[in-house]
């Protein structure tokens, strides 16, 4: 009897032990802060009332269940996730916990010093002069990053263009031609965004770009003819 007590009060004390959400003020001040998901993303932990929330991908509240004194599961991710010093380099990580025993450990998402921030982060601040060198520097490691996809940027540039952001879409457009200077698409996208500022000359100056780049834009040949009418 005694000892069917005993394995009960095991069991009820490893219940208690799972169950507790809060962490240590030590835990919490090592921890919070902002870790590189990839090249254009970032994993904002914080806590509130000594809980863990995540923002990620537009979701300014994930609560990952806690599972043990470090271990958390991201239901968003699909994923357990622990906060480890690499000792390679002493920096704090968030750690995918291998679903096999036998895979090897990866310091998967660096947390980012207070002043780090991915080119993403200056967009949203206006500042595109950082935004660009940051994306360029994506490009010099990896041409093909998903971040400086030409369409992907498009639909940003877009999105703005939409929304009557005028100055914003053109930053972005400008950005583009940067990235992606042999494409055709990118000056016709530039042109728009000027024509609709306002600024014919400049507008005209990229779909003639965009011309010699794609002799067969028609519009591009239509809009310019046009202007030169009005000439």
């Amino acid at each position: 009897m005694k000892r069917v007590q005993y394995i009960a009060l095991i069991l009820v004390l490893l219940i208690l032990g799972c169950s507790k959400t809060s962490n240590d003020a030590n835990f919490i001040a090592k921890n919070t802060g902002r870790y590189q998901y990839n090249s254009d993303e970032i994993i904002e932990v914080y806590f509130d009332n000594e809980i863990l929330f995540l923002k990620w991908r537009g979701a300014n509240k994930i609560k990952p269940l806690k599972t043990g004194d470090n271990t958390f599961y991201v239901k968003e991710m699909n994923e357990k996730i622990q906060f480890l010093t690499n000792p390679k380099d002493q920096k704090q990580y968030i750690v995918l916990v291998p679903k096999e025993e036998s895979k090897k450990l990866v310091y998967n998402y660096r947390k980012l010093e207070i002043d780090e921030k991915v080119p993403n982060e200056y967009l949203k601040e206006l500042n595109y002069e950082e935004a660009l060198r940051g994306y360029l520097a994506i490009q010099a490691v990896d041409s093909l990053d998903a971040s400086i996809n030409e369409t992907d940027f498009n639909k940003k540039g877009y999105a703005e263009l939409r929304g009557n952001n005028y100055e914003n879409a053109i930053l972005l457009f400008k950005i583009n031609v940067v990235l992606h200077p042999d494409s055709p698409n990118v000056y016709d996208s530039l042109g728009e965004a000027f024509m609709k500022s306002g600024d014919t000359i400049e507008a005209i100056n990229n779909y003639k770009k965009s011309l010699e780049l794609d002799s067969g834009n028609r519009r591009a040949k239509d809009i310019i003819k046009k202007s030169e009418k009005k000439e």
